[in-house]
């Protein structure tokens, strides 16, 4: 059955909490925060990132960002592209995310007397996680990866830093002009947006109110252009596993049981890091949307 689009009356920002834009190297960024406005100095601040998909946002955090918000300091974070951030056409490189992920950790950092940051990154982000704690290991405290990519397959990417994995004639057919909007818009379909949902999650059962921020999205000025790189390649570490095997603290990995991402044949590389550690988590690659107390019983002790 064809999916209807949704009532704009129920479009509401991503996430609750206060919402503001920052200005910085990476463009201008959407941050979202809440919690507690005493600051607890064994709650370290907490920062979360969204995934990378067509239609990504805040919106894909929003159960941990409610959950931890009654805690501590949350912040969520939308890279540049996506969200409420600068989606302007320009190239979108994992070196424009991670300028992104050290302007936010800089900002929160200063508001919380420079305290290190705790950080969730979600799927392709959390190699943008990965590579911000390597260059300013100093700034991050501790590391949870929700199905993150570069773990996938048999074959190790340890190519010469700074290189992605775009294809360029790909990038060049997609960002045809006769045909570039056109073929965004067939992609993000409201019933297109539903069928991927349901492929992430490995369920039919989809939460909708994600589903609606992601119609809303794909429908922004400049809403194609971060998601042309993404399906390009351009956003893809060809260094990863190397970036991965340079973080030295400790780090949480979530691995789904359903839907497209459940490979992890890579995480071998990490044999031995005591650093790393690795939980099997029933569902698809969200989770924490699933069941929130199953997900954060595993999580809340890696924070301690």
């Amino acid at each position: 059955m064809a999916a209807s689009l949704p009532d704009p009356s129920l479009w509401t920002p991503a996430l609750a909490g206060r919402h503001r834009l920052l200005h910085s190297p990476a463009g201008r960024l959407s941050l979202y925060d809440t919690g507690p406005e005493a600051a607890d100095p064994d709650r370290p601040p907490l920062l979360l990132v969204h995934s990378v998909n067509a239609v990504a946002s805040a919106a894909e955090v929003a159960p941990l960002y409610e959950h931890y918000g009654r805690q501590r300091r949350v912040f969520a974070l939308e890279l540049p592209g996506f969200g409420d951030s600068e989606r302007s056409d320009r190239l979108y490189t994992p070196r424009l995310m991670t300028d992104a992920l050290h302007a936010a950790v800089a900002v929160i950092r200063a508001e919380h007397g420079g305290v290190p940051v705790d950080l969730l990154a979600v799927s392709l982000s959390a190699e943008f996680a990965a590579r911000t704690w390597v260059e300013s290991r100093h700034s991050l405290r501790r590391l949870a990866l929700v199905s993150p990519t570069g773990l996938r397959g048999r074959r190790a990417a340890r190519a010469p830093a700074g290189g992605t994995r775009v294809i360029p004639w790909l990038y060049r057919v997609l960002t045809w002009p006769v045909w570039s909007q056109g073929l965004f818009a067939q992609l993000t379909r409201p019933a297109v947006i539903r069928y991927f949902l349901r492929r992430t999650q490995g369920s039919p059962q989809i939460d909708e109110r994600l589903w609606r921020e992601g119609v809303r999205m794909a429908r922004q000025p400049g809403a194609r252009h971060a998601p042309l790189h993404f399906v390009a390649g351009r956003l893809f570490s060809a260094d990863v596993n190397a970036v991965y095997e340079a973080v030295t603290g400790p780090v949480w990995v979530s691995m789904a049981t359903r839907g497209d991402f459940t490979d992890y044949r890579l995480r071998d590389t990490l044999t031995g890091r005591m650093n790393w550690r690795f939980e099997t988590v029933e569902g698809g690659a969200l989770p924490y949307f699933e069941d929130l107390p199953a997900f954060t019983a595993r999580l809340d002790p890696f924070w301690l």
